[in-house]
């Protein structure tokens, strides 16, 4: 899912933040897996920042990984029509270049 009021790519698959392109949650998920897996995530998140030593925040990064391909957000891409995988690239670097162009300078300051 993206964060909200961050531009969004037409073709659903990425969202822009800090001036690059992020992938979105898989929208063929479950709702229920969807779920589980942002709370898994969630929780992970917190166990980053609360890790008392290397080890730890090792362990709950491993996890918010395992949460963000279990979303599609991370791993194989979720489409079938053979794009690659264009996560953190510079929307302008991108095959979404000319879509970029032509947004207003109010939505491009949001991504």
């Amino acid at each position: 899912m993206a964060p909200k009021d961050h531009p969004q790519t037409p073709d659903g698959r990425y969202f822009l933040s800090r001036g690059k392109l992020w992938r979105m949650t898989d929208p063929a998920l479950p709702d229920d897996l969807r779920r589980a897996a942002i709370k898994r995530m969630m929780r992970a998140r917190l166990e980053v920042r609360r890790a008392e030593d290397a080890a730890a925040q090792q362990e709950a990064r491993a996890r918010v990984d395992a949460a963000k391909v279990a979303l599609g957000e991370r791993g194989p891409v979720w489409w079938d029509d053979g794009a690659p995988d264009e996560t953190g690239a510079a929307p302008e670097a991108s095959s979404y270049a000319a879509w970029w162009a032509g947004l207003d300078a109010g939505t491009k300051t949001k991504g």
